[in-house]
């Protein structure tokens, strides 16, 4: 696996070259370039930033999860920080897998769950104006495994807590105790 946070030009030839094995019949790339326009805005450039350790460390964790939950033999995944022009490559996602179905989804399910969990950010820079934008909508049921439901058991312990609180508030309020 390649999977890096890099200042530079991503070498994309090369890493694509670099992951293509004899047991592959697929090699499924995503090459995210920087775009003219989002929005109805033109654009003019973008500036990554990123906690790069935690975003190198949730890259790796996401290839490993790529590799087992598609049955893919390799995976590289490279992103770039910093200041980029039109054109210019920001991430890209590269799956090697004996089968194109499989390289496919998981192409598809790294570049989204890259986006939506890695603590990567882009602000876009218009001609009248610049915002830190969000990612696009999440597809449902592709995020990492468990995240939604640990997410989901959190809220419910918060909400917990708060019924808990309330009701020993209003116990001690009947009885005339005060906080």
């Amino acid at each position: 696996m390649r999977i890096e946070i890099i200042d530079d030009v991503i070498p994309a030839a090369e890493i694509v070259a670099g992951l293509k094995s004899g047991p592959d019949g697929a090699v499924c790339v995503f090459d995210g370039i920087v775009r003219d326009n989002s929005r109805g805005r033109k654009t003019l450039l973008l500036d990554y930033e990123a906690y790069r350790e935690m975003a190198l460390a949730q890259m790796k964790a996401l290839a490993a999860e790529a590799v087992e939950r598609f049955s893919v033999r390799d995976v590289a995944m490279v992103h770039r920080l910093g200041r980029l022009v039109v054109g210019e490559t920001s991430v890209l996602v590269v799956v090697a897998s004996a089968h194109r179905g499989a390289a496919f989804d998981a192409c598809r399910w790294l570049i989204d769950t890259l986006k939506k969990t890695v603590p990567i950010w882009k602000k876009e820079q218009f001609e009248d104006g610049a915002i830190w934008a969000d990612g696009e909508p999440f597809p449902e049921g592709m995020g990492i495994a468990g995240a939604s439901e640990l997410a989901s058991q959190q809220v419910s312990e918060l909400e917990g807590q708060r019924v808990s609180d309330s009701e020993g508030r209003r116990v001690k309020e009947a009885a005339g105790e005060h906080e």
